[in-house]
């Protein structure tokens, strides 16, 4: 039994029990032990309040309900604020752990407690990291340089809102996740306030292994992108990326200059 006794697990959900009672189902088939077990609820409604309730008869989960929805940012600020082990694994409700994944999450907690200045390690992503330092047992090390301009605009995303282990300091090391704002912009923000603080942080190789995200049509995504920003057209992917690269060099020293928060 893989018990992680210096972890908290903390999920956000909104509107997606279905996903949320997938998720716990998959952490108890895999017999993983937290110290606690906190789901972040955004203001759902009735319906999935109810069934969140029931998931707390089934699970020891440690709810937090909000009075309305106030927004991504508000509500991992809010799961967040009430963990008191030294480390956090952050997961959205809508991802499933395969059973590798408990041995690197050990890999990962070992990698945190030995190297101080690591803040983070994650375990999932859309896309690879373009720049990788090798490190040991599918991990690398991220490699982030504004001047490089050859490595494209991903090169940003050191940080992801994707499920990853981090520490207890993250919010006195960067700073709070911005609220009031749509949730694309809140993961943007945060990403911009990691790089500002020259972050150390590790990146599991195979993106796919870990973890399965799964979106089904009952319970599809609640965060919606704009068109311009999904559209696959070669002149939209140029003059995106150009697009991107400039504001991400230009709000990274924005965010340098400016005081944390």
């Amino acid at each position: 039994m893989p018990v992680f006794s210096e972890i908290s697990l903390l999920i956000t959900n909104y509107n997606r029990t279905v996903s949320l009672s997938r998720l716990l189902e998959g952490v108890k088939k895999l017999d993983l032990q937290f110290r606690e077990i906190v789901v972040s609820d955004d203001g759902s409604n009735p319906e999935h309040i109810k069934q969140l309730e029931n998931l707390g008869k089934i699970y020891p989960l440690t709810i937090l309900k909000a009075p309305k929805n106030k927004g991504l940012g508000n509500n991992i600020n809010k799961g967040q604020d009430v963990i008191k082990t030294p480390y956090t694994l952050y997961i959205q409700e809508d991802f499933v752990p395969n059973p590798l994944f408990v041995e690197k999450l050990a890999v990962a907690h070992q990698f945190m407690q030995q190297n101080k200045e690591l803040d983070f390690v994650r375990f999932y992503a859309y896309y690879k990291f373009p720049n990788l330092k090798q490190i040991s047992d599918g991990f690398s090390e991220m490699s982030f340089s504004h001047l490089k301009f050859w490595q494209g605009y991903r090169k940003f995303y050191v940080y992801s809102d994707h499920p990853h282990l981090r520490r207890a300091n993250f919010f006195d090391r960067f700073g709070r996740y911005d609220e009031g704002v749509k949730p694309d912009r809140t993961e943007y923000n945060m990403m911009m306030k990691v790089l500002a603080q020259n972050p150390k942080a590790y990146f599991y190789d195979n993106i796919n292994e870990l973890l399965d995200q799964v979106n089904t049509d009952i319970e599809p995504s609640t965060i919606k992108r704009n068109m311009f920003r999904n559209n696959d057209a070669a002149y939209a992917h140029v003059a995106r990326a150009i697009y991107r690269y400039l504001r991400f060099n230009l709000e990274l020293i924005i965010y340098k200059i400016k005081p944390k928060k």
